[in-house]
């Protein structure tokens, strides 16, 4: 398939990391409190897809959420518990890659969970979500989409690449066969959990960088104004020339041996 080329989206990404930076700085200034759910299939593209988000901003305001599976203690606890700890405070983005909607996808079609649990969950996520919105947190929630044909070309890449090898899982290829029992399970979350307080916004990943894109404009545009003036800051002249580094109890390594570097 055609794909939107690098250059291409580099130039629509820049105008866009602005905006977020702005975004950021509002929900600072304000103490508005943000939580981003990626969810998807396996290779959509939601490591991409939040770092592009965040990759502009304060590692200190906007931090990302992604869970191993529950220890033992955490398996006996309410099932929401260990999410609950890692929600936004004031002026905090939170981008939960995977969420606690893992019950309702892999947990349900890899028999990780049984149907009663499921169907538990799906009751109360609708509450759940109620009580985090009317409590003012801005909560949106993404699912990410690709073919299987694709899934399976990136599954192959995943396997061929030694710098990618480290995203596959056994779980990963034991999931291929289950492509149609996933969508099964997002319709069934869609329909219980698509609510007038916690809309679910799809997005096509078949192209990573379009579906980026596409997310970031739709994040963008669902929150208030967001627009805060700089503070003024001063820029001295620094008064003398500026001292080189200097090095006494320790020198520095060798730099690498980089072609045409001086």
């Amino acid at each position: 398939m055609e794909t939107l080329k690098r250059k291409q989206y580099e130039d629509l990404l820049e105008p866009l990391e602005a905006e977020l930076v702005g975004m950021a700085r509002w929900a600072k200034a304000t103490g508005a409190r943000i939580v981003v759910l990626f969810e998807g299939r396996d290779t959509a593209g939601k490591g991409g897809a939040i770092a592009a988000v965040r990759e502009q901003l304060n590692p200190r305001q906007c931090r990302v959420v992604a869970l191993a599976k529950p220890t033992e203690a955490e398996a006996t606890q309410w099932y929401f518990q260990r999410y609950v700890a890692h929600l936004p405070s004031a002026g905090e983005i939170v981008l939960f890659d995977r969420s606690w909607y893992n019950r309702a996808g892999v947990e349900r079609v890899m028999g990780y969970a049984t149907p009663q649990q499921v169907e538990a969950f799906l009751r109360q996520v609708p509450v759940f979500e109620r009580q985090l919105v009317g409590d003012g947190i801005l909560l949106f929630k993404y699912w990410l989409g690709a073919d299987q044909a694709e899934q399976e070309a990136r599954l192959k890449e995943r396997l061929e690449d030694p710098l990618k090898r480290w995203k596959l899982s056994p779980i990963d290829l034991a999931a291929r066969e289950k492509y149609q029992a996933y969508t099964e399970a997002r319709e069934a979350m869609l329909q219980a959990t698509h609510t007038p307080w916690a809309p679910w916004t799809l997005i096509d990943f078949n192209d990573q960088r379009l579906g980026r894109l596409t997310l970031i404009r739709d994040l963008l545009d669902r929150l208030p104004d967001t627009h805060v003036e700089l503070p003024p800051l001063e820029f001295p002249e620094l008064g003398h020339a500026p001292l080189e580094e200097s090095y006494g109890v320790l020198q520095p390594l060798a730099s690498y041996p980089a072609p045409g570097a001086d």
